[in-house]
């Protein structure tokens, strides 16, 4: 046997160490960065092994252009069965009308063709409360005369009352659209208010509190569907990724067990201890606490930059992001709040008490003249007493 026909028989089975040990190596690495650092990035969250495994699945190998049914290739039989499975769950998980599944995550900033193609208009917060000031919001509402408007956030801590939303909406003619990426794990635990049953359309992605694939998908009425499906496939995107796919109907399946709202709970609960905690310790808090899985530290009455005050977190092994607070003067690379989430530390097994350390550290970590180094064993205590993907050993063969 030729050489070349060997090295080709052994790379069709061959696992990622022995093909590509560099990429194996840095994945190995990233494993134990997620073990041995606490991740408070509230956009982030541990996945499920059962979506690990369908996101590495076969499906990749198959180009599905089109939808269940109506596909541009032959041999889709199975992945259009895959693909109803996920709708229908997603319909079923948030009781939409219509789902499509195919869309992948995104931002509307201005440097994307959202922002590019459409005229935005933004809407901000009181000053005085810092929620949404929705008499505000109809006065620009009125005077702009929308003809799309949009609810949701990825750092507001309150409940987002897509009701509110829909009266606004209505009085102007405009459809209301709300992204419940961050908190769509609480909605299907029936722990926020779900925006399906006032918003014409709704998107989220699939890897925040889902803690699913990274990935996102859309629900709408159906008087709508027709022009969302349209516009996922052929309008944005192509071929669709079907071991993705495969990945959300695993999660949706997942939040709708009575273990996954259990696990929101604790979510929740926990980013009221944190949220308490830190206002013990002197920090101020946004809106004085949460309805979600996130907070925001406001540090403009403090020394810190929302960028200093993340490094210097994670010099005690704990993960967070800079974030501008509302009415920021300084710029988003440097801002002056720190973002933090519950689920990803959730997922490992954190409770209330565990927060309340993570919450100590915090304090002690930002204040005077901190023990760096004491503080970061108490944060890699935590993370051996919560172990992420115990007896989980890398990558390895397929093959038998």
């Amino acid at each position: 046997m030729a050489v070349a026909e060997e090295t080709f028989q052994h790379l069709r089975t061959a696992g990622l160490t022995d093909v590509d040990p560099e990429i194996a190596e840095l994945l190995g690495r990233e494993l134990e960065r997620e073990r041995n650092q606490i991740e408070l990035i509230a956009s982030e969250n541990f996945t499920w092994p059962s979506v690990f495994e369908a996101v590495g699945s076969v499906p990749t190998n198959k180009y599905a252009e089109g939808y269940p049914g109506k596909r541009y290739y032959g041999g889709c039989e199975v992945v259009d069965e895959i693909e109803q499975l996920a709708i229908d769950r997603a319909k079923e998980l948030f009781g939409a009308e219509h789902a499509n599944v195919q869309a992948h995550a995104g931002h509307g900033l201005k440097v994307n063709f959202s922002g590019r193609l459409y005229t935005i208009v933004h809407y901000g917060v009181s000053r005085e409360t810092n929620v949404v000031d929705y008499d505000e919001v109809l006065r620009l509402a009125k005077e702009h005369r929308p003809k799309l408007i949009v609810c949701g956030g990825s750092a507001y801590p309150r409940t987002v009352e897509a009701d509110k939303f829909r009266e606004i909406a209505d009085e102007v003619d405009a459809l209301l659209l709300c992204d419940m990426a961050h908190f769509a794990g609480l909605v299907a635990a029936g722990l926020h208010p779900n925006p399906v049953q006032h918003c014409h359309f709704v998107t989220s992605t699939t890897h925040k509190t889902l803690a699913g694939p990274r990935a996102g998908f859309i629900l709408c009425d159906e008087e709508h569907a027709q022009a969302v499906d349209r516009a996922v496939f052929p309008g944005i995107q192509g071929g669709p990724l079907m071991h993705t796919i495969a990945a959300k109907a695993a999660c949706f399946k997942i939040a709708s067990t009575e273990a996954f709202r259990e696990y929101q709970g604790q979510v929740r609960k926990n980013a009221d201890v944190l949220a308490e905690n830190l206002q013990e310790g002197g920090l101020d808090v946004l809106t004085g606490g949460t309805d979600t899985h996130l907070l925001q530290l406001d540090l403009r009455s403090t020394e810190w930059t929302g960028k200093e005050a993340e490094e210097r977190l994670a010099e005690v092994k704990l993960t967070v992001n800079r974030n501008t607070v509302p009415f920021d003067e300084r710029p988003p690379t440097v801002a002056s709040g720190v973002r933090i989430g519950t689920p990803a530390a959730t997922m490992r097994g954190f409770d209330e008490g565990d927060f309340r350390e993570v919450g100590q550290v915090i304090v002690e970590a930002l204040g005077a003249s901190p023990d760096l180094v004491a503080l970061a064993a108490r944060s890699e205590a935590l993370c051996t007493k919560r172990p992420l993907y115990p007896g989980f050993r890398g990558f390895t063969s397929y093959a038998a």
